[in-house]
């Protein structure tokens, strides 16, 4: 991870999720101080500012087992494209959320930077929920539980499919972490997609310094290096209240230090990015300010 300059965009992004209020986490991330404490680590950030969502209330729901999948699609294009042109400059992506269907577009543009290489992308997946629905098994149409099918490859065409190519990461090369809430029918999506998955059950039992270094090794695996999509939900609500689909029973506060530290030793991480941040039932900004502090890890923080 040789990079000396970050490049931080804002993803507001609700359209995806039950639940209103991640549209804000972009916001409270950077009130937070982002910019100033990643700058204190030695880096050169710049800030993109954020990229342009429309409101739901102006908006039709659509489809139903894919709610506001056109406008959800075009706001991934459009960080898609900041995020490869930020990759093909030398900076780190680091992108702001948001629910985590932004993450369709942000690692399908970090996947396309290094594809025009001839080079493969590995991914780092920590989250409550496995986000391995499709409309089909949807119990609820919020495209936020589906992101990780469609850079596999399954799901709508509009998302699987940005940059017209699929999948946008081998599933030999995703490892997904934190797992504790998965739907009945996307049981199977997980068991049959070649991810590997990590569920709480082997943090118990293994230690998460196990199963985060056997995730990197699986990320990057024949890979330029690997993206990490962290969804602050993964976190239990003691330490993260603040989040859009909070369930208890997550990674501590010490865990989560622990495996972004073991990230940065990887020196393998090419881009990242934080979702899920809701301020609306957050308690004096702890979510997003955890937020900062194991992004920060990730890039370089140690304790001497």
């Amino acid at each position: 991870m040789p990079f000396s300059r970050i490049a931080v965009i804002g993803a507001p992004l609700d359209l995806g999720a039950g639940r209103r209020g991640v549209d804000m986490g972009p916001s409270a991330i950077r009130v937070a101080n982002l910019d100033a404490r990643l700058e204190s680590l030695g880096y050169e950030v710049e800030d993109l500012g954020n990229v342009e969502v429309k409101q739901a209330e102006s908006l039709p729901r659509g489809r139903q087992d894919a709610r506001y999948l056109p406008e959800i699609a075009s706001t991934c294009r459009k960080l898609a494209a900041m995020v490869e042109k930020a990759a093909a400059a030398g900076q780190l992506p680091l992108v702001l959320g948001g629910d985590h269907s932004l993450a369709i577009g942000t690692v399908s543009g970090v996947s396309r930077h290094f594809r025009t290489k001839k080079r493969n992308l590995g991914l780092i997946w920590i989250d409550a929920h496995a986000d391995m629905n499709t409309p089909k098994t949807s119990p609820t149409g919020n495209i936020h539980g589906m992101p990780l099918a469609c850079l596999i490859g399954k799901g709508p065409e509009e998302l699987t499919h940005l940059y017209r190519y699929a999948p946008k990461v081998d599933p030999k090369n995703v490892a997904l972490v934190g797992l504790r809430s998965v739907d009945p029918l996307e049981k199977t999506h997980v068991k049959e997609s070649g991810v590997r998955a990590f569920t709480m059950r082997d943090i118990d039992e293994r230690g998460l310094r196990s199963v985060m270094e056997e995730a990197v090794e699986i990320a990057c695996a024949g890979t330029a290096g690997f993206h990490l999509s962290f969804d602050m939900d993964s976190l239990d609500p003691q330490f993260a209240p603040g989040v859009g689909t909070p369930v208890r029973g997550g990674i501590t506060y010490r865990e989560a230090h622990l495996a972004m530290e073991i990230v940065n030793d990887s020196q393998k991480m090419v881009s990242m990015e934080f979702v899920e941040v809701n301020p609306v039932i957050d308690e004096v900004n702890r979510t997003a300010e955890l937020a900062v502090e194991l992004a920060m890890s990730a890039l370089g923080k140690r304790i001497l």
